[in-house]
């Protein structure tokens, strides 16, 4: 049977009792040193109580706090937590020919974010693409293509504003959650390593910073292959851009085993809309139903699977404040083809 853990006031009668075994001595006694004295071991006592039952949450990786749950993965994890990163990419400069761009030169974008130069160009002709990586670490440092950046310190004969390039300011992410954490030790711990089983493949995967989710399909590109297909859920946008793919199957490619031919490739964004005509109407009710949406398209998206209409219904009347609502589109389960996976695609309200 389980254990229960006595109440303040048993262990204080438990201590009158105790100390009333003293022929004559009267414990309950209002004021009495003897009162006092069972009042502050059964204060002492609970608190010892207390700290078992904290430290016992802390053993078992599913219930541990941040500091515990870091050391769980030290143990289980090849490189435990995942830490931030920063985005990296290339700014397109202007100026003179001949002019030089040294290696840490500063760029800074409209709310403050700096990035420095990784290596040194000189102007071959008027403008060049100068690979550029941010000096603080997060996902706020990813920056899109078109980006406006400014020049910290003039350099003579060089546009004080540069470009982001095509291919943006990518790779940025933030350092992993706890909830993330807690289910890569727990997947470790539950799948064991098999020598690349689709299980590996998964959790290679997620060690890599930035990503969140990954699935796996054998055989999808012929015999001896295996397709990976991932998300980052901390992204702006979920569906990983090449620069990302390039950096997971490089990781992949080191831990793979050398008979297999892993194939990393985005999944297919088939944005969901809605349509609902909801009751009551307002910005506090349609707000709770927005966020029961996107939970529910996070929790159950996935490559190829099926989003079930009745399970959009039921996220939508268990939000906040929700008393009726018509839901015309969808109007059936949205069915995705091979590497197709539901993002949330917004709601018009009617």
């Amino acid at each position: 049977m389980p254990y229960s853990r006595p109440e303040l006031i048993e262990l204080r009668d438990t201590a009158y009792a105790d100390i009333e075994r003293i022929p004559g001595a009267d414990a309950r006694l209002a004021f009495g040193n003897l009162n006092v004295l069972a009042h502050v071991l059964a204060g002492a006592t609970d608190g010892l109580y207390g700290y078992v039952e904290w430290l016992s949450r802390q053993l078992l990786p599913d219930t541990a706090e941040e500091e515990y749950l870091d050391r769980h993965a030290s143990i289980w994890l090849e490189d435990g937590r995942k830490p931030a990163k920063a985005s990296t990419g290339g700014v397109i400069v202007e100026g003179t020919v001949g002019v030089t761009v040294p290696i840490g030169t500063q760029f800074v974008r409209g709310d403050g974010v700096q990035f420095s130069t990784t290596s040194e160009i000189t102007l071959v002709a008027s403008t060049a693409s100068v690979q550029v990586q941010a000096m603080t670490a997060g996902a706020v440092t990813n920056t899109a293509a078109g980006a406006k950046l400014t020049l910290v310190s003039p350099i003579a004969g060089l546009s004080s504003r540069g470009t982001v390039d095509l291919a943006g300011l990518v790779d940025g992410s933030d350092t992993e959650k706890n909830a993330q954490l807690r289910g890569r030790i727990l997947q470790r711990i539950q799948e064991p390593p098999q020598g690349g089983s689709s299980s590996d493949y998964v959790k290679w995967a997620r060690e890599v910073p930035g990503v969140t989710r990954a699935w796996v399909s054998p055989l999808e590109m012929g015999p001896g292959t295996v397709t990976l297909r991932f998300v980052r859920d901390g992204d702006v946008s979920p569906i990983p851009d090449p620069a990302e793919i390039a950096v997971v199957q490089a990781y992949i490619n080191a831990r793979r085993p050398v008979t297999a031919e892993a194939y990393v490739v985005a999944p297919v964004a088939k944005p969901v809309l809605c349509q609902i005509q909801l009751t009551p109407g307002t910005a506090s009710v349609k707000a709770a139903v927005e966020a029961e949406l996107r939970d529910l398209i996070l929790r159950e998206s996935a490559p190829g699977k099926t989003l079930l209409i009745s399970h959009i219904r039921e996220a939508i009347s268990i939000a906040t404040g929700e008393e009726d609502h018509v839901l015309a589109q969808p109007a059936a389960n949205v069915i995705h083809g091979i590497g197709e996976m539901a993002t949330f695609g917004g709601i018009t309200w009617t």
